[in-house]
């Protein structure tokens, strides 16, 4: 034995550990029947959104992945099939795996025989198509290969923890951005071809192609390629951390989660921004203390809320930069900061974090000068401009519009370590929920 090697500790994995697997999928794949069935993730649905999907069809996905509806048999947001009438099926998270296992027995779910990847090809009605790779990627705490760059909400976490618990199954994937890799690009591109295993259209006119990879030799030289990279998580920070809790708590157990693995760079995902809504604050007093701490300016308001989103982005890399602040009635431009409130972001974070716009909006303007907590009771997050404004009318409140951060920008505050706010980032475009599920046994 070499001296260097005697005793010596074994070096820690720094690649992405990514292995096939054998999915459980919807056994009729018409198109028509996966946009009945699918889902967008969880926490983009409404409760009126979860009552329209839950009644589209009795089998859609949405019944497994927000289980908390109302208990009734027959309501909207109840499991209607699969739980025997009139017999308590326990909480949420014991009500989907009761479902879950009834699906698979009345064969409305079926499991594949063999290991796989899938190929996931996301095409939006314009520009360029992102294409990645759904495979089950290893949490061990062990690895430094999967970087965060958000905060979590303990609450939130602990609610994923337990339906991943109770289902043993992964019911919709979180989004990996990883490193360029060429062979990784040689073997998307090559796999690319022939009928997909799974078609189908979302709402927003994203099209979703997916092809199951089974070659062995494909599979090999994929899983080494990844495992040259690291990766950022892009969506599902409170699927990590649960997948990762439910591993501590159970060490021999399953310690993957099904992830959708995307390139940085081209072929890869946008970021758009999450926006602010503070409920139960009155425009002009939400302007009186803003005024303490920036430049506030009255802006025309736009006819619709495009108009507004076009102003938004009009802010986008200009010199004056701000936010914008709006009731859903009038528009209000945030600028200058002073000093005093860009000396709320501490001092000793990185650069990458400090250079934020949702920092100092947390910390300088909600924080500082209107005194609110950044917890979901008292800051609701909206993922689009229409929906902030919606939300700022009917919570008497103000919405605080936040222009995106870069790919590049997540990407170096998750290297420097650092954790943006809760809900700062929305790439796009998202997976489709229901397509793919990773059941934890074998």
């Amino acid at each position: 034995m070499h001296a260097s090697s005697a005793g010596a500790p074994h070096p820690v994995p720094t690649g992405l550990d990514v292995r096939s697997f054998r999915a459980l999928t919807y056994s009729h794949r018409d198109p028509g029947h996966l946009a009945r069935v699918s889902s967008p993730a969880y926490d983009l649905v409404t409760p009126d959104g979860r009552a329209r999907l839950a009644a589209t069809d009795p089998h859609n996905v949405v019944r497994l992945i927000l289980p908390g509806g109302t208990p009734a048999a027959g309501s909207a947001g109840a499991p209607t099939t699969g739980v025997p009438a009139g017999r308590d099926a326990g909480g949420p998270a014991e009500r989907a795996a009761h479902l879950l296992r009834a699906w698979e027995a009345e064969g409305v779910l079926v499991r594949d025989d063999t290991a796989a990847l899938w190929l996931y090809e996301l095409a939006p009605a314009r520009g360029p198509a992102t294409v990645g790779w759904l495979g089950a990627v290893s949490v061990d705490g062990a690895r430094r290969a999967v970087l965060p760059h958000e905060d979590t909400f303990p609450a939130a976490v602990e609610g994923r923890r337990a339906l991943l618990a109770a289902t043993a199954t992964d019911l919709e994937p979180i989004v990996l951005a990883h490193d360029p890799e060429p062979e990784v690009a040689e073997l998307t591109q090559a796999a690319r071809t022939g009928p997909p295993a799974m078609e189908v259209t979302d709402a927003d006119g994203v099209r979703h192609r997916l092809w199951r990879v089974t070659a062995e030799e494909t599979l090999r030289r994929l899983s080494a390629a990844l495992g040259r990279t690291g990766a950022v998580i892009a969506d599902g920070h409170h699927r990590f951390a649960a997948a990762q809790a439910l591993h501590r708590t159970h060490p021999g157990g399953d310690c993957r989660v099904l992830a959708l693995l995307t390139p940085m760079g081209t072929g890869g995902l946008r970021v758009e921004a999450i926006h602010r809504v503070v409920p139960d604050l009155p425009l002009d007093r939400a302007a009186a203390s803003a005024r303490r701490g920036f430049a506030v300016t009255e802006v025309p308001v736009p006819g619709q809320a495009g108009g507004v989103a076009a102003i938004l982005a009009g802010l986008q890399g200009g010199s004056s930069g701000g936010y914008l602040l709006t009731d859903g009635h009038r528009l209000l431009q945030l600028t200058d900061p002073s000093p005093e409130v860009r000396a709320t972001v501490p001092a000793e974070a990185p650069d990458a974090w400090r250079r934020l716009d949702v920092v100092l909006a947390t910390t300088g303007l909600v924080g500082a000068l209107w005194g609110r907590p950044d917890d979901p009771e008292s800051l609701l997050v909206a993922h689009d401009v229409p929906e902030a404004l919606r939300l700022a009318r009917e919570r008497a409140g103000v919405a605080l519009l936040l222009r995106p951060p870069s790919p590049a920008d997540v990407a170096a505050v998750a290297r420097a370590g650092a954790r943006m706010p809760r809900k700062s980032t929305l790439f796009v475009p998202k997976p489709r929920t229901g397509l793919v599920l990773r059941p934890h046994r074998d």
